[in-house]
Formats: C-alpha cells, structure tokens, sequence
C-alpha cells in the first residue's frame, strides 16, 4: 500500500476519533441524552450513511466484502459500554482506562500470535504510554468499580474490532456491513432501555455527527489505514487521540496551551516515531557495526 495513502488515512482516522471523543463527551457530560439512546442513534445513523456512500461507489470494480459477525458485536460492545461508561467516569480517567485497555489488548494478541517486538518498540510504547498518563493526570479520579468494567469491555473490544480490520480486502464494504449487522443488538438495547429514554435535539444531532461521520466514516478510513500497519503500530498511534482533542480545545474552544501539553506531546509522539522507525534504523545500525 501507498506510504502517502497509509499516513493520509491514519491521520484521517485519528482525528475521526479525537472528533468522536468530543461530541460523545459533549453529549453524555452535559445529560442531553442518555447513553442508550445516544449509542442506538449513533450506530443508526452510521448505517444510513455508509448505505447510502456504498450504494453510490458499488458501481466500481472493487470486490464485495461483508465484515464479520464477530466484528460487528464487537463493534457495538464497544459503542454500548463506551457510552455507559462515561456515565460514572470523568474523561481522564476514562480516555486512561480505555486506550490503556486497547493497547494491552492488541500486543498481547500479537505476542500471542507469535511476533516478538524488539527492544525499541518497548522502549517507544512506554514512552508513548508514559506522555498520554502525563497529559490527562489533573483528570484523572479513583474510578467506580462499574465505569473501570465497562471501559476496560469497551478497550478490549475495539482493539478485537481493530484487529478484524487488518485483512480488509474492501474497507468500506466491510464497514458498512459490520454497522448493518449491529442492527438486532441495537433492537435489543432500544426494547431493554426505551421507558428510560430521555432525548434533546442537540443530543440527537450530536449523536447522528458521531454515528455518521466520526463514527461511519472514521472507520472505514481507519480499515484502510491498517493494511499498512503493523498490530504494534495501531495499537500505539491510537495513544495520540487525547492530544489531537486537546490541541482541537486549543484551537476552537480558546483553551491555553500548556507546558503540560507540550510535553505529553513530545513524548507521545517521539514515543510513536521510536516503534515506527525505531526497529528498522536500529536493524541497519547493527549491521552497520557488524
């Protein structure tokens, strides 16, 4: 795959995420809708909306690929407790146990599907780990036992969910039809929860902003970018989204730019570049010596 194409698509990808962090927070932190409700409306409108970009481009050669069951309930696993989570978590502390649990989650699977990570890609994940702890500490509370189980849930999933996207022959296909088959999980969430709905036009809209685009779209982008990326690299880019939020707060919402910030910064992303290129300078050097 294109080198321009992969850095293009994870950039996209992350900054969908950092998007989708915000208007969920924007959301379920200011009690305009609730968690259920916000979740069913979210993966509604990503369906919709994928539909509708996959009716339009079907027309090409590229070959039809229908996601996974498995993805598919990982994907609403995540959206389900991410949402609920958020219920009884602060965002530090959220972001910390979520991306924490993503991490672990997609290095454990490649040690266990037997790739061995050289020293410098440990070296870098800490470092990386070290800088997101840094950048939401003043966030951070002891959380409750309920919001720590269903965020850890949520990380683990995505990071299965991530991990199914790897040998996507047609992203956007498989993204559509992974949304679509949310659809009887959604049915049983909408039956459990409807009498408890509370809902707002501003919680709707926020909702269909994250289902459609940050969600839908994001994903999709994010399933291309991880034909070019190795499980270790996903896994570590995904720690620059609290960042990317925090310069969007910078930017738009006339927040001040911190010494705390530049420095999370820096270590986060010379934490990234040291698994990306680390293994491989590394490599030449040896031979280099030898």
């Amino acid at each position: 795959m294109n080198k321009l194409k992969i850095v293009l698509c994870t950039t996209l990808a992350l900054l969908a995420f950092a998007g989708n962090s915000i208007l969920c927070r924007l959301a379920l932190g200011t009690g305009t809708i609730d968690a259920a409700s916000f979740t069913t409306i979210r993966l509604l409108s990503g369906i919709v909306v994928l539909a509708a970009i996959l009716q339009i481009t079907k027309a090409g050669n590229e070959q039809i690929s229908k996601g996974s069951w498995r993805a598919s309930f990982m994907l609403f696993l995540y959206a389900a407790t991410f949402s609920f989570a958020y219920i009884s978590l602060d965002t530090g502390t959220g972001a910390l146990i979520l991306f924490g649990s993503v991490q672990i989650t997609m290095i454990l699977a490649s040690l266990i599907s037997g790739n061995k990570l050289h020293y410098s890609e440990w070296i870098g994940m800490l470092t990386a780990f070290c800088g997101f702890v840094y950048l939401i500490m003043p966030g951070l509370a002891t959380p409750s036992l309920m919001g720590f189980i269903l965020m850890t849930v949520a990380g683990i999933a995505w990071g299965i969910y991530t991990l199914a996207g790897r040998g996507s022959k047609n992203p956007l296909s498989d993204t559509a039809h992974n949304f679509l088959r949310t659809l009887p999980f959604v049915a049983i969430l909408v039956a459990a929860t409807f009498q408890y709905a509370n809902l707002s036009r501003e919680g709707i809209l926020l909702a269909v902003l994250s289902g459609g685009i940050a969600s839908g779209l994001g994903y999709a982008v994010w399933y291309i970018a991880l034909g070019g990326l190795l499980v270790t690299q996903a896994a570590v880019v995904q720690l620059i989204v609290p960042v990317i939020a925090a310069v969007g707060g910078v930017l738009f919402a006339n927040e001040v730019i911190s010494l705390r910030l530049l420095l999370s910064s820096i270590m986060i992303l010379g934490g990234i570049l040291t698994v990306i290129l680390g293994k491989h300078y590394f490599s030449q050097w040896t031979l280099n010596r030898t």
